[in-house]
Order: C-alpha cells, then structure tokens, then sequence
C-alpha cells in the first residue's frame, strides 16, 4: 500500500486507540480505517504499520464498505432546540441561549460556496472573532456548542463545515466521514478556513484585526497548518493536534496556546520539539500539558472528558485570547 500522510496515520493510531480502550467496537475501527485507505486490503496493512497485532487484524478483501446516507434530521450535524446532545460539561451553552445569534452561513471557497456555522453575541457590536475548526467527526452538536460558547465569551465564531462539498456532514456516513476529510487533503481545509478568514473580516461586527483559531485533535492539526499560512491571526489555540511541519514553524506570526493531555504521549511525545522551534522562532507561545488526562479530554460528549481539566484548559484559551486578540 501507499505510505500514509500525516493525517491519515494520526487518525489510524487514534481510532487504534481508541478501539484497545473499548471506546470503539472491531467493526468500526476496521470500517474507519477502510474509508481513509480505500480497501478492505489496505486497511488491514495500515492497521498492521500502527502496531495492531495479526489476530486483531481483519483478514480478506472484502469490497470497500458503502457509506450509509444519513437522513435529513438524523445526522451528526443537527440538534434539538435547547439541547446539546451528550453534553456533560457546565460550560455547555443550548441552541437558542440569550444573548446569542446563531445561523448556517455559506461563503465562496476555492470556487464553489461553503458552508459554516455561525454564534455571535446579539448585541452586533464590532469585536474579535474565532475560527473553529472540528474534529474528525465533522461539524458535529458538539462543535457547534463550541462556537456558541466563544460567542458567550464575546467572539463571532465561525464553525467551518469541512466536508461542505461533500454534501456536508450531517447527511455523511459518520464512518465515512475521517477517510472523506483525509482524502480531501490538509490544503484544501486550510484553504477554506483561509475563506472563512476572509468571510469574517468582511462581517461589520467583526474587528479584522482581532481573529483567531481554534481546533481539537484533528482540527487542531489543520489550526496548526493554519497557523503557518494565515498570517493575518492573531492568537491561535490548537488542541492536541499533530505538529506543523518544523521547517514551516517560522511563518507563524499568531500568539500560540498548545493545549496536550499528559497521557496522550502519541502527541504530547513530540510537543518538546515543537516548543524548542516556536522559541527560536521568537514566536510566542504558551505549551501546557494537563495533568492525568488523556486525548480529547476537552469533549464533554466522548468517553475521555474530565471537567476539571476541560473547564481549565477553555478558561486557559479564554485568557490567551482576552490578552493577544
């Protein structure tokens, strides 16, 4: 098989993480990876290079498996009003809050029209702005709860949907929606958050002078490539992604806050590396790892959330942006 990208390998070695733990059944895991590599045949070599061993390996060569359309109403993108769906932490804030706006906006985006999710404070006045970028799981409730939570902090967020051209994720298998983002390539995202920048300094009640970015796990991969692109950011803050080309650290011209979880060694492991560049670089930055915690602990929707170190590393995010945006 053909060796895999950065991305395509940091998203195989976390849903085999996710799979040793019991967060995530054989069958997923195996379908996961068969999006992202294209066969029944190449998953199971990819599978092996992350380290699953012979007997966890599926054996044959099974046709690709067919993504399962999603019916309108019923996808991963949707939420009832004044609900978020799994949400455990108090910082959650409910579609329909006070004090908020929020909307499906679209914008124009390497030739055809994007779509994003938009969360404002009401009041429309002229103010910063956050570029958030989701997880390997589309623009799901969670992220959306995201975007209104900075919005709640006085930020216009601007949640990109990713697999816009694909249809969007709400109407995505979401098996198929890890192999869909890798397929389409770290350019093309940042590429649309690039027009989602632009989208922003646009809107008049956003300051086009104070924006940032933010993004988890995968989505804090792409913030990181993000980073050494849009040099018109002013503070990013990307959570336990996988490292920026070092070679490209120079181009970063935002405020970094890297956010790692102490047990996630498959990311926090090359944080020293990543640091020692951004300071000779001069760029600043803050890298803080969080005690007793492991991958994705900020989503309070999924297995790994701990509040205590959630609510922290938000408030941690919070701070970094109230001093360089």
């Amino acid at each position: 098989m053909a060796r895999l990208g950065k991305f395509e390998k940091y998203l195989i070695e976390e849903f085999y993480d996710d799979y040793r733990a019991g967060d995530m059944s054989h069958r997923t895991f195996t379908r996961r990876v068969a999006f992202i590599t294209g066969s029944m045949a190449a998953a199971a070599a990819a599978m092996a290079l992350v380290g699953c061993t012979p007997d966890e390996v599926p054996r044959g060569t099974d046709p690709m498996p067919t993504p399962t359309p999603t019916s309108p109403g019923t996808g991963t993108a949707t939420t009832s009003p004044g609900t978020v769906p799994g949400a455990k932490s108090p910082l959650s804030v409910p579609e329909g809050a006070p004090g908020l706006v929020t909307a499906t906006v679209r914008f124009p985006a390497g030739g055809t029209d994007i779509s994003a999710y938009l969360a404002r404070p009401e009041a429309g006045n002229k103010g910063p702005a956050v570029l958030v970028c989701h997880e390997n799981r589309g623009l799901t409730p969670h992220i959306q709860d995201v975007a209104r939570r900075f919005a709640k902090a006085g930020y216009a967020a601007l949640a990109v949907d990713l697999l816009s051209r694909e249809g969007g994720t709400a109407g995505m298998d979401p098996d198929a929606v890890p192999g869909a983002l890798t397929q389409a390539g770290a350019p093309r995202h940042v590429s649309d958050f690039s027009a989602g920048f632009d989208y922003l300094k646009t809107r008049d009640f956003v300051d086009p002078e104070r924006i940032a970015m933010n993004g988890y796990c995968f989505g804090g991969g792409i913030t990181w490539q993000a980073a050494t692109e849009l040099t018109g950011l002013k503070a990013v803050a990307p959570f336990y992604g996988p490292s920026p080309d070092l070679d490209k650290v120079p181009n970063i011209k935002a405020a970094v806050f890297g956010v790692y979880a102490e047990l996630d060694q498959r990311i926090t492991g090359s944080m020293p590396a990543l640091r020692d560049s951004l300071n000779v670089a001069g760029i600043i930055n803050q890298m803080k790892v969080y005690p007793g915690v492991d991958h994705a602990f900020h989503n309070d929707t999924g297995q790994r959330y701990v509040e205590a170190q959630a609510t922290a590393a938000w408030e941690d995010t919070l701070a970094w942006f109230g001093q360089h945006v």
